[in-house]
């Protein structure tokens, strides 16, 4: 029986953050979820210049950027990272869906990890407490999951090798 783990090791990937701009609590959560993913990346051993950050608009052009990206063929890995909170009308469930929705699709599509570091709160406090409040930071996560998952990917049997970065 053979058992696959991804590593945490991220010293020979290329990966992007695609980070949404729109935050309509002018609190700075989603920056605080772009830096974290980028931390995470360093921290985890992804040379800066094996490293984008992609800004869009908002959460719903999320998937859009990333399947560039994906397209392109250059990278091991994109951490999605945003924030969609609940109003009083539809628009948090469309956005919030499709922009899960996409960025699944993507992942799937082009067989490369595509991480999904969006925040889906009812209120403005559950999205800071997600954004390196006292809950997590979901951009932390989502790097972390990116790199592993990028690793794994590498490990899996009939993976196609992506050529390595070096630094």
């Amino acid at each position: 029986m053979a058992t696959y783990r991804g590593s945490l090791d991220g010293s020979s990937l290329r990966i992007a953050v695609v980070a949404s701009r729109f935050d309509k609590t002018g609190g700075g959560i989603v920056e605080g979820l772009c830096t974290a993913a980028v931390e995470a990346a360093r921290e985890h051993g992804v040379p800066d210049g094996a490293l984008d950050v992609v800004w869009v608009p908002g959460a719903y052009e999320l998937p859009s950027a990333a399947q560039r990206l994906a397209e392109s063929g250059g990278y091991d890995a994109i951490a999605c990272v945003g924030a969609v909170i609940r109003g009083e009308t539809a628009h948090f469930d469309f956005v919030a869906g499709e922009a899960a929705r996409g960025i699944a699709e993507v992942a799937r599509r082009y067989g490369l990890p595509v991480t999904f570091g969006v925040i889906t709160s009812d209120t403005v406090e559950q999205a800071r407490a997600r954004s390196g409040g006292a809950v997590r930071n979901q951009g932390r996560d989502a790097m972390v999951a990116a790199i592993e998952m990028a690793d794994l990917f590498r490990r899996l049997p009939g993976a196609a090798a992506r050529t390595e970065h070096t630094p």
